[in-house]
């Protein structure tokens, strides 16, 4: 992940350009305290006070900034978002009351994937002063936490294989104290079947691993967290279209999301022993790769027959929940970029949740919307379980028919979460396919937030 600089800082009363925020309601209360050439300066700018519109005022000697936003007393995270996209390199602060969730958005706009390509004439940092001195580390750290799902989620494949996502959780590992172990290639047949009958094509640099990195005190309630960490889908023998598999370096988002909210929760010093599990594989072609009608064995020890090889990110997530469920977690969240169908349902901005408990679905959804990361809880209706019956094995790994497509890989996978266990499912894009303030076009943070959020309520 590419450092970046702390674009917010206490406000000490250095030197800093003031914003001003007006909407379109208030807009000509607000400018009739302006002098006539400040006044033409907004209107050559056409400027109104509508949402993510912004201008610069001419001040004496200086100037000032103004943003149009939906209501100044009540701020969002993106409210700031197209100032800091829009103005020059400086200090800024508000002149009316603090950012406060604003501050989000304010850096999550000046992030870019410069990897394989160097912007001409890159804007220096634009610094947001805050009184709030306190919201400052944990807005950084949420902050940083988007832009490590958008980094990972961003790298190709080549770069972003299976020993790519161990060295990222290493970097993690090393950076809070915490414990990685990591089980690789052939040495997963015996433990972990399904992850390694679905990785076990790829070339040797690829090979599949299991990734576990744990953190705390083993007293302290148990957090387990697991992300789908295919880093790309060729769809294996039930091989994808060109356009289908264009995207699937971003198949790995699960994963992404999982080692984000790890870093979160460790940062944040929680009181929860954390277990995060990644299965990482490439799910590629080749004379040893799983087929469609053959039964694999699970770590569960369900036997899978396989309708179609590209339902592949259900079966390793399978023994990747039942190990987590062996460390008999209080809680249980798994990110994976699982189905279209759940695009088809909520489309690219609301990551589908499923989850056995109303109150968890619930503590999830509430602070979606409270932290501008909002989810859309999905059922997991129980007379759909026989679409995943077989003839020859305990379940199959595809409906027979397309519905529910969403609910039905869910129901999937709560065959593997152990019994009485408080799980939840996130079915997310990890991707923006169009660019809206503060959010690029590209890997996404979709729910991190909403999940971490819930997490610090329920254990901090």
């Amino acid at each position: 992940m590419a450092e970046t600089p702390d674009l917010i800082q206490p406000d000490r009363g250095q030197t800093a350009i003031a914003i001003h925020l007006v909407n379109k309601d208030g807009f000509k209360g607000w400018s009739k305290s302006l002098s006539a050439p400040q006044r033409a300066a907004l209107k050559a700018q056409k400027f109104e006070g509508a949402g993510y519109q912004t201008a610069i005022v001419p001040d004496g000697e200086g100037w000032f900034a103004v943003g149009g936003v939906a209501d100044p007393d009540k701020l969002s995270s993106w409210c700031l978002a197209r100032l800091a996209e829009a103005l020059p390199e400086g200090s800024y602060r508000l002149a009316k009351d603090d950012p406060g969730p604003a501050l989000h958005g304010w850096q999550t706009a000046q992030y870019s994937f410069t990897r394989y390509k160097t912007p001409e004439n890159p804007p220096g940092p634009r610094i947001l002063l805050t009184k709030s001195v306190k919201a400052i580390a944990p807005a950084i750290a949420e902050a940083r936490a988007v832009m490590l799902v958008r980094d990972l989620v961003n790298t190709p494949a080549e770069d972003m294989g299976p020993a790519a996502l161990e060295a990222e959780a290493e970097k993690l590992a090393k950076a809070h104290s915490a414990k990685l172990e990591v089980m690789r290639g052939d040495t997963l047949a015996k433990d972990y079947p399904m992850i390694h009958a679905v990785g076990r094509a790829a070339a040797r640099e690829h090979a599949p691993r299991m990734i576990h990195l744990s953190w705390g005190a083993k007293g302290d309630p148990v957090l387990a967290i697991v992300g789908k960490g295919v880093c790309f889908d060729s769809g294996g023998l039930d091989i994808k279209t060109a356009a289908g598999m264009l995207l699937m370096k971003k198949d790995m988002g699960g994963a992404a999301h999982a080692l984000a909210l790890a870093s979160l929760v460790m940062g944040a010093g929680l009181k929860v022993r954390l277990h995060c599990f990644v299965p990482a594989v490439e799910n590629a072609i080749a004379g040893n790769a799983f087929r469609p009608g053959d039964v694999l064995q699970s770590r569960k020890g369900l036997t899978v027959e396989i309708g179609n090889t590209d339902a592949e990110g259900r079966l390793i997530l399978g023994d990747a929940l039942t190990r987590a469920s062996e460390e008999k977690p209080e809680l249980l969240i798994d990110f994976a970029t699982l189905t279209g169908a759940a695009r088809v349902a909520l489309g690219p901005d609301l990551p589908a949740l499923m989850a056995r408990r109303d109150e968890t679905a619930s503590a999830l959804v509430g602070a979606g919307l409270a932290h501008d990361d909002p989810v859309w809880r999905l059922p997991l209706p129980e007379p759909y379980r026989e679409y995943l019956n077989s003839d020859i094995a305990d379940l199959g790994n595809s409906a027979p028919n397309g519905f529910a497509g969403a609910s039905i890989a869910g129901l999937f996978l709560d065959r593997f979460v152990g019994d009485g266990i408080d799980w939840a499912h996130f079915d997310t894009f990890a991707w923006r396919p169009i660019s809206k303030p503060g959010r690029p076009k590209g890997g996404e943070a979709l729910a991190l937030r909403a999940a971490f959020h819930m997490i610090r309520d329920r254990f901090g």
